[in-house]
């Protein structure tokens, strides 16, 4: 694929623990404009991957590039054009939600004003309006994760790299904070997003990788993946493991 074509380049990403590899010689293209699932099981390197892609964790070998921008090489023009949410991410949350998003755009070097606007459309999108004076400590889980993602869109990326964005998250919150990215896709922004949910990425993403074992596994459309079958199923048959459930047998019995 072109150069041109792509919002993030992955090659032979490599990061150890110990004597633990947790990504081993990772590739992988993320197509401009798509809405890209990584998925993969518990202990997969999906965390530490995006970590390494958005100058988060440095790779002990390999290389990540944002939209032709070496994220190593030249860390802030490649962060210029990133939005990260990542997962767990320690918040400021003694600011309000209105004072945590403006810090975060003019940490970007915003001018005031134009953050100031961008602030209100953002909390009014999310329906955070009602919330912008409140202590960001105070949020529920779903405000959490969309204040969080207000400070990823602030200074408009093109890329957006969301970990886990709907865990813990309740349903009307999940469906303004799909909304948003649809429509940020829609509009020429590239998502990425880990997941553990294959029903959520089988319905809303374009692409998706499969990663186990710090490698990718299979990766394409959502459609070339699956292979005819499900997600889920497919993922099983790639990853392995069984779903068979052996012994307790006393939790089968019943008595008064």
């Amino acid at each position: 694929m072109p150069d041109d074509q792509i919002a993030l380049r992955l090659r032979g990403l490599t990061k150890r623990f110990g004597a633990m590899t947790a990504v081993d010689r990772l590739d992988l293209d993320v197509p401009r404009g798509s809405f890209f699932g990584l998925v993969g099981p518990n202990g997969a390197g999906k965390t530490t991957t995006l970590s390494m892609a958005t100058g988060l964790l440095r790779p002990d070998a390999g290389s990540a590039h944002v939209l032709g921008t070496d994220v190593w090489a030249d860390p802030v023009a490649a962060k210029a054009r990133i939005g990260v949410l990542p997962d767990g991410l320690r918040l400021f949350d003694r600011l309000t939600g209105l004072q945590l998003v403006t810090y975060a755009g003019l940490l970007r070097g915003m001018e005031r004003d134009l953050v100031a606007q961008r602030v209100g459309e953002l909390l009014a999108a999310l329906g955070l309006t009602d919330a912008q004076d409140k202590l960001v400590i105070d949020y529920s889980a779903g405000m959490t994760k969309k204040i969080t993602l207000a400070c990823a869109l602030v200074h408009a990326p093109r890329l957006l790299v969301l970990d886990e964005p709907f865990e813990a998250v309740d349903p009307v919150s999940a469906r303004t904070i799909r909304g948003i990215l649809e429509d940020f896709a829609a509009n020429g922004g590239t998502v990425v997003l880990s997941s553990h949910v294959m029903d959520l990425v089988e319905r809303i993403c374009s692409h998706v990788a499969i990663i186990a074992g710090g490698q990718v596994r299979v990766v394409g459309t959502v459609d070339e993946v699956r292979g005819g079958m499900t997600l889920d199923d497919r993922f099983l048959d790639l990853v392995g493991g069984t779903t068979d459930v052996e012994g307790l047998a006393w939790l089968r019995t019943s008595s008064d």
